[in-house]
């Protein structure tokens, strides 16, 4: 739920002035693949084909999933995530595992505690092992992660990206906030590795690298979607190997890296505000619970 609602007549605005505060054009570029999706969620049969290619992927990451047609007190019980639900749901969900290393992928709900979902809350919040702190650093990349994926498979991004709150705090810090988690992603090094078949899809309105690679000056780095042709990236400091080799080819496939869980949590770059499905912003009532 939104907390601070927008009307749809000034959206527009309020995400060009977010835009404008961008200064890193990867964090632009994706940003603007979420932007040009749409801010209203999927209903009927679209809804449908979302939610089965969002557990496509959820599988393709290692994940089981429950059978249809039975209820369950978890979105994901340690040991399957329950597929009876939306899409960008499952996809958070997918994003959780994906950061979770391996002890905390046996835990209720990862270990974070209940979530707006869960109906065993109580079993939930007995398997937390999270600190307040780090469950937020957390719920900020799996959100983060979670509306990526939206974006890359051609669903509503920005339904989730509002519906999460990613606009709270728009003249102080919402923009800081998304351009540090993102580039928690990238250091992680999950924006980085296809997924064959269902991302190797044409996008509408995408440039791709090729022509990208065409345009840019000599020596530079390409923006997969650059706001001109020949754009360059000025690239964080590599923290891995890994970093070291790849480029910004996020145009035409996406990370779901899932091969390498295990990895410490990074310090948070400013106090935590929630964007979980369902949480409450430091500060704000708890009154965002979803739908």
């Amino acid at each position: 739920m939104i907390l601070t609602a927008i009307p749809r007549e000034q959206l527009r605005e309020v995400l060009d002035r977010f835009m404008a505060k961008l200064e890193n054009p990867f964090s632009r570029a994706v940003f603007r693949r979420i932007r040009a999706t749409s801010a209203d969620r999927a209903v009927g049969a679209a809804a449908e084909r979302h939610r089965r290619a969002a557990l496509w992927l959820a599988r393709s990451l290692g994940m089981a999933v429950h059978a249809d047609g039975v209820e369950y007190p978890f979105n994901w019980d340690g040991r399957a995530l329950n597929g009876a639900t939306e899409a960008y749901v499952i996809l958070h969900e997918a994003a959780h595992f994906v950061l979770a290393p391996t002890e905390r992928r046996r835990l209720i709900d990862f270990g974070l505690g209940p979530g707006p979902d869960t109906r065993d809350r109580d079993a939930a919040a007995r398997a937390a092992v999270l600190s307040p702190l780090a469950r937020e650093e957390d719920e900020a990349a799996a959100s983060l992660l979670g509306i990526i994926w939206e974006a890359q498979l051609g669903q509503p991004a920005l339904a989730s990206f509002l519906d999460q709150n990613w606009l709270e705090g728009l003249e102080r810090s919402a923009h800081s906030h998304f351009a540090g988690v993102l580039d928690k992603l990238r250091r992680r090094d999950l924006l980085d590795l296809k997924l064959p078949g269902l991302f190797d899809r044409p996008m509408t309105c995408r440039r791709g690298r090729g022509a990208a690679a065409r345009t840019a000056e000599p020596g530079c780095t390409p923006v997969p979607f650059a706001e001109a042709p020949g754009e360059c990236a000025e690239l964080p400091r590599p923290a891995t190997p890994a970093s070291m080799r790849r480029s910004l080819g996020w145009a035409d496939t996406l990370s779901l890296r899932g091969s390498s869980p295990d990895l410490p949590s990074e310090p948070p770059g400013r106090s935590p505000v929630q964007h979980r499905i369902g949480t409450r912003v430091p500060g704000a009532r708890e009154k965002a619970r979803r739908r």
